[in-house]
């Protein structure tokens, strides 16, 4: 794994800016139901730890997706700007939401989760570590769905 990366970003009308200093470079796509009629497609993000902070939180918008974890959204442009698991506030984000970070910095694309919900027209060719739904709750959540 990386150095983490500080980064920036903002939500596409620029009223909320995210600002995090432990970007993990390790991209991943979720493909669960949840995140592809969330986002349209499979869920590319990357772990920003618990260090990010907002400007313009009063224009952030949460949802309670599921018991373990939420999902925040710009109540003004719609942009989706974290999935964040309750226990530990640690925030899952979009990639394409921070500016200028690239593979220049270190970025791979190197896993998929939920690899078993994933329809079959597409598909990527980038070899990753790919995980079923099942171990994904066994690896973080103690195997409880």
């Amino acid at each position: 794994m990386s150095d983490n990366i500080n980064a920036q970003g903002r939500c596409l009308c620029g009223t909320v800016t995210v600002t995090t200093k432990t970007l993990n470079p390790d991209v991943g796509a979720c493909h669960c139901t949840m995140c592809r009629k969330w986002t349209g497609g499979p869920f590319m993000a990357v772990d920003c730890g618990t260090a990010v902070s907002f400007e313009g939180g009063d224009h952030i918008s949460v949802y309670n997706s599921s018991e373990w974890a939420e999902r925040g959204f710009c109540n003004q442009c719609g942009t989706h700007l974290f999935y964040r698991l309750k226990e530990n506030q640690q925030y899952i984000m979009p990639v394409g939401l921070f500016d200028g970070v690239t593979e220049d910095q270190g970025l791979v694309f190197d896993h998929q989760i939920f690899i078993d919900e994933k329809p079959d027209f597409y598909d990527f060719a980038n070899e990753t570590r790919n995980m079923t739904g099942k171990e994904v709750f066994e690896q973080f959540m103690g195997g409880s769905e």
